[in-house]
């Protein structure tokens, strides 16, 4: 049986800034990886001659961002494509009105004042809120407060709606109430027109990746920990552990002794997401023009809202859609086709006639990937903003949790997974080391 230092499970960028941090440090480190590649939910697919990331696809901005730093270092090739927050203005959008018919600039600004105005009512009112509250019992609030009429209400709650989903993969009412309040973006948004990918490939380089290794156990003591996976028995002077949400409240993965109370409070109070991305490729671009997204509100717009124009990335007219929520749920047991028509439905109603047969359709599945159970995880009602850090507090001096769900500051994206990497290194020091060092 293999001794080793430290043992790092999950070959996602969490684990690999873990294990690239460690390695520098001097000590002997193994990754064990399910998975027949690197980068966890970061992956991109290139089987069509087109780079399509499944997964992860934006830095979220780029200020003071270590995941930026790393992607220059990297040479990674990126592109300014800002969504900022399912963001309503400040980029081109075209708002379709529920009967199908294009707002007006003039409305469109008024539109998008309304939703700045609850944004504005929504700060102290999460900030009063009881811990039980969701997003939707606070929205609702703000909206009453401003006195509309029905139908304008209705337009601005459609929006937060939506809002949630896109952020988080969660029906409104079953995210916390606190649950956005990570949500702000510093600086523009970039996308890699080469692939996401090249991160976590670029961070494993070097480093004793072990892949095809399904660890089933984690047995913790005072003295170190034993790993059980489907090619054997490790040991270790310590684990840092950064399977998803998903998988660590799974009877597949087992952690003996159980969590402490402090750790599994936490992650009681989590809960993976449903969305899934839908791509759609077409000969011709049959879109508005100068936009870089399209929206629809109201009762057809439910599942199928919005679509983001990812046509200059790569010369090919491409719309990505998200199912989300209730909608990744509903369609989940449907043929990539099935959903494929589901969408252009919508979009039929919007450009007629103009609207072509794809090309191309690509889904995601992430919900029945048995390594993710889902794309990224967000607070049920109860949860608290600490919960993300109360999970990475070590456990016996041998034990740490990282990846996404583990950073308070900006959970459910690659900068969290980053930077709880870097602090579960640092913790299985004892002393700190500077960031860069995983990249420079």
């Amino acid at each position: 049986m293999e001794r080793i230092d430290t043992i790092v499970i999950g070959a996602g960028v969490a684990g690999l800034t873990a294990a690239r941090l460690l390695v520098r440090a001097g000590r002997r480190v193994v990754v064990l990886e399910a998975r027949d590649r690197v980068g966890g939910r970061v992956v991109t697919d290139r089987l069509s001659g087109l780079v399509t990331d499944l997964g992860a696809s934006w830095i979220h901005g780029i200020n003071d961002s270590p995941v930026a730093a790393a992607a220059a270092a990297f040479d990674m090739r990126t592109a300014e494509f800002t969504v900022g927050g399912y963001q309503v203005d400040s980029r081109p959008i075209a708002y379709y009105t529920p009967d199908g018919r294009r707002m007006d600039d003039a409305a469109a600004r008024a539109f998008a004042a309304d939703v700045h105005a609850v944004d504005a009512a929504l700060v102290g009112i999460i900030a009063a809120s009881e811990p039980e509250a969701s997003y939707r019992e606070v929205t609702e609030r703000a909206i009453a407060e401003q006195g509309w009429a029905a139908a304008r209400a209705q337009r601005v709650r459609d929006h937060l709606e939506h809002r949630a989903e896109e952020q988080y993969g969660a029906w409104i009412e079953d995210l916390a109430a606190h649950g956005l309040d990570d949500d702000l973006i510093d600086g523009d948004e970039v996308v890699f027109p080469d692939g996401y990918d090249v991160l976590p490939r670029r961070l494993a380089e070097g480093l004793d990746v072990r892949l095809n290794h399904v660890v089933s156990a984690v047995r913790w003591a005072d003295d170190g920990v034993g790993i059980e996976t489907s090619r054997g028995a490790f040991t270790a002077d310590s684990v840092v552990v950064t399977v998803p949400v998903g998988v660590l409240q799974s009877d597949d993965f087992t952690i003996d002794p159980p969590l402490p109370p402090l750790h599994a409070d936490a992650l009681g109070r989590l809960e993976m997401n449903a969305f899934e991305k839908v791509f759609l490729r077409f000969e011709d671009r049959f879109w508005d023009d100068d936009v870089y997204a399209v929206r629809q509100g109201g009762p057809e717009g439910v599942w199928w809202h919005s679509w983001y124009d990812l046509t200059r990335l790569h010369d090919v007219p491409t719309l990505l859609t998200f199912a989300a929520g209730p909608a990744a749920q509903a369609v989940r047991n449907w043929s990539d086709e099935d959903i494929a028509e589901s969408v252009l439905a919508q979009l039929r109603r919007l450009y007629g006639d103009r609207v072509g047969a794809p090309t191309q359709v690509h889904v995601t599945r992430w919900q029945d990937d048995p390594w993710a159970r889902g794309s990224y995880a967000y607070m049920t009602l109860g949860a608290t903003t600490s919960d993300h850090d109360n999970l990475a507090v070590p456990i016996g001096g041998v034990l740490h949790l990282a990846g996404e769900a583990t950073w308070t500051d900006d959970p459910a994206t690659v900068t969290a997974a980053l930077c709880s990497g870097h602090r579960a290194a640092e913790n299985v020091l004892g002393h700190a080391v500077p960031i860069e060092s995983a990249w420079s």
